[in-house]
């Protein structure tokens, strides 16, 4: 049996996505297809567009099978949190091969620079090092640490480095990295992205970016959306225009975080992780800035990139500590959040229940429930670290629907209410 794996954000959903979907279902012919999705808060530092349910069914209507939520913990995370927690993810649910896009679609070179995050060699350690104290960002740094180490053995291959330095890319490095860590079975493969580049803010018709798509919708210029989405994902945006809950942007996050950062101090910012080398000190200062970008271009500089800003934003809010970090980078996820399924997925995930090494949480309000039988089952849980990690999922959801348009969506917007998406008949 083959069960394909998919790690996601579809936000929103568009024709480069379904163009993934197909080629990734053709290359392996799975029996199952499974993804792996960032929740109502994404790998930018940034709201989604429109909430987790709807983009899980559209997921459900376009191909896939079975969709379960990333932890925000690891969704607001650099790319190798991000990694660990979607890759653990999909390995507990029987996963046995991943597709991911890549801009260079090479997965020798992949496989090659991920090995040497892993083994971390003298000589790397030192040039990142040395890359670093020259003021660079930690990505810059160590795409150039790489560089300097692969060129030293071969000078060809060397030049390709700059590759890594995409987004995917990197990401498909950081999945080798998680797979080869935590001794996974799941087979590699990498499929060359197509379209506008993931940061391309211009309209390119059928195959624009995410980011180009976000851009219209906050103009108003559906027209130029519908042409860029497949049909689902279009009405899905119409839906939560019309319910009146979205689209959601990051300068709807302002009203909330530029009073509330205005209040934290310098020891407050030290309780959270990643507030080091004066980025504490940078929070405090810029947090008297007029609006959120303002805030955020205050606050870079090239060492810190404006992606690792607007997650950290998140941290002292969502009570991200540094010991909730560390012990979920190093356990895993601690359950598996189910959003929707089809009568295929649905069986898949009954087949599967007793084998599973954590719980399966489909009801939020049930899952203290679902917690004790696990633990009467013995399954190897962290039952505390499992109650943070869903508390701050929790707290995401109550905090993204303070963001909807609607103020009667903004009163109706618990976690407790949401029920798992089933949609019969489709294949």
């Amino acid at each position: 049996m083959k069960v394909l794996g998919l790690v996601v954000e579809y936000n929103p959903f568009h024709n480069g996505h379904l163009f993934h979907l197909r080629q990734s279902k053709e290359l392996v012919k799975p029996d199952y297809t499974v993804a792996i999705m960032s929740g109502n808060f994404v790998q930018r530092g940034e709201p989604a567009v429109i909430e987790k349910f709807s983009r899980a069914r559209v997921a459900l209507k376009l191909g896939v099978d079975l969709v379960l939520e990333l932890p925000v913990v690891y969704a607001l995370q650099d790319a190798g949190g991000f990694a660990t927690g979607s890759i653990r993810s999909l390995d507990h649910v029987g996963v046995t091969d991943v597709v991911f896009g890549s801009e260079t679609g090479d997965l020798s070179l992949i496989s090659e620079v991920s090995k040497i995050l892993i083994e971390e060699p003298d000589e790397y350690r030192r040039s990142l090092r040395f890359h670093l104290k020259e003021g660079h960002s930690f990505p810059n740094a160590r795409k150039y640490a790489i560089r300097d180490f692969i060129g030293r053995r071969d000078s060809d291959l060397s030049f390709r480095i700059e590759e890594i330095g995409s987004s995917n890319n990197i990401l498909g490095v950081e999945y080798m990295r998680a797979m080869k860590e935590i001794g996974s079975k799941i087979r590699p493969h990498a499929i060359r992205r197509t379209g506008a580049a993931y940061t391309d803010e211009t309209h390119k018709g059928e195959f624009s970016s995410a980011t180009a798509i976000r851009k219209l919708l906050s103009r108003g210029d559906l027209e130029s959306v519908k042409e860029a989405v497949p049909q689902e994902s279009f009405d899905a945006i119409l839906g939560e225009i019309r319910t009146g809950k979205g689209p959601v942007f990051r300068e709807d996050t302002g009203s909330f975080f530029i009073p509330y950062l205005r209040l934290l101090s310098r020891s407050d910012y030290g309780r959270y992780y990643g507030f080091v080398e004066g980025l504490d000190a940078r929070f405090r200062e810029c947090s008297m800035s007029s609006d959120i970008m303002a805030f955020t271009n205050c606050v870079k500089t090239k060492r810190f990139t404006l992606s690792r800003i607007r997650r950290l934003m998140y941290y002292p809010a969502f009570g991200f500590t540094g010991d909730l970090i560390e012990k979920s980078n190093d356990l895993g996820p601690q359950y598996l959040r189910v959003l929707a399924f089809n009568e295929k997925g649905r069986k898949y995930l009954s087949s599967i229940k007793k084998l599973v090494r954590i719980p399966i949480v489909t009801t939020a309000s049930l899952w203290r429930k679902v917690v004790d039988q696990a633990l009467k089952r013995e399954m190897e849980i962290d039952a505390k670290l499992l109650e943070e990690q869903l508390e701050r999922d929790f707290k995401a959801s109550d905090f993204y629907s303070s963001l909807y348009r609607s103020p009667e969506w903004r009163s109706r917007g618990s976690e407790m209410l949401s029920q798992v998406i089933y949609e019969r008949g489709i294949f």
